[in-house]
């Protein structure tokens, strides 16, 4: 397993005290509020890196359709209430970290995104051409310590791929 990456379970522990001022700084003020025991509202911070491909991972994801494959990723996720932090890929896959809302599935989530994203290839842009995504995904939680790491692997895919500098667990799919 990749180090900061956990498992979809969340402990709130009360009686551990954490003896660190920089880490009572660093929280949302609804984390504080979590903390001191005075919950006024429901307070998440979800955050998923997920990665898929293209079919039999087929290079299909050429430069003049990855642009408009971004895009309506993102507008999907954004329909659905997620915050999208990061998404990038290669000619056969995408990834894609989000922040989302947590009445939301990452089965929903991820069916969405693939299928408007494989709809608008198939039926606008290239309607004639093969265009599909692999049945499968993987969908990795992500630290809030992680972000920016996560992020950046994500942002550089193409350099990551040309150095053979991957992270093989995100990888997989």
């Amino acid at each position: 397993m990749v180090q900061g990456l956990a498992p979809l379970r969340v402990t709130l522990n009360y009686s551990k005290r954490v003896n660190s001022r920089l880490y009572e700084r660093s929280l949302p003020s609804q984390a504080k509020e979590i903390k001191s025991g005075k919950m006024h509202r429901n307070f998440t911070q979800l955050h998923i890196h997920c990665v898929w491909g293209t079919w039999d991972r087929l290079p299909l994801i050429t430069p003049d359709i990855q642009e408009i494959i971004y895009s309506a990723i993102v507008k999907q996720c954004s329909d659905l209430g997620c915050k999208i932090i990061a998404i990038g890929g290669t000619v056969d896959h995408v990834h894609l970290l989000t922040g989302f809302p947590p009445n939301l599935t990452i089965s929903e989530l991820m069916q969405k995104a693939k299928g408007s994203s494989s709809h608008l290839i198939t039926h606008e842009i290239k309607p004639h051409e093969f265009f599909k995504w692999q049945g499968g995904y993987g969908a990795f939680t992500v630290s809030n310590q992680l972000i920016d790491q996560v992020a950046d692997y994500i942002r550089n895919q193409a350099t990551h791929h040309h150095q053979k500098s991957l992270i093989s667990d995100w990888e997989i799919i």
